[in-house]
This record gives C-alpha cells, sequence and structure tokens, in this order.
C-alpha cells in the first residue's frame, strides 16, 4: 500500500502524516508513506488545498486534516 501525503511541510500537513504513522502503528499495517511538498508536483497531481492523502492513487482527502477514524476507515477498505 502507498499513502501519499501532499503538502508544503506545515504543521497541518506534519499533523496528517503522524496521524497516518499512528493508525498503521496501532494496527500493524505495512504501508510506504511519502510526503510530497514539491508545489509544482502537488499542482500536476490535481491537487488544489492540502493537506491532501492519495492512497494507492485514489484521492481520499484534501484541505483538511482527516481523523484517525477516517484514516482507519480508508485504509480497512483498501
Amino acid at each position: 500500500m502507498k499513502i501519499e501525503v501532499f503538502g508544503p511541510g506545515c504543521p497541518r500537513c506534519k499533523q496528517t502524516k503522524e496521524n497516518i504513522k499512528k493508525v498503521l502503528e496501532e494496527r500493524n499495517i505495512q504501508a510506504e508513506i511519502e510526503h510530497i511538498t514539491d508545489l509544482k508536483t502537488i499542482s500536476n497531481r490535481g491537487i488544489m488545498m492540502t493537506p491532501a492523502v492519495i492512497i494507492d492513487g485514489e484521492k481520499k482527502a484534501e484541505g483538511r486534516i482527516p481523523s484517525t477514524a477516517d484514516i482507519l476507515k480508508w485504509l480497512e477498505e483498501q
């Protein structure tokens, strides 16, 4: 599973990444997490607001910090 977090490195983006890590650790789920900070890459991927989360190519959130409950739900759907 590949999880991409998009954002310039602001506190909201960092919190999003930490929430994802927390859920992965609690549930012992293996996944690759990539934090993409390059604004051109973010724009080219169709992200208009950060933070954004894409899991295995599917956009799950944009412009908000997802809750751990949201993240768990997404991971269970995969």
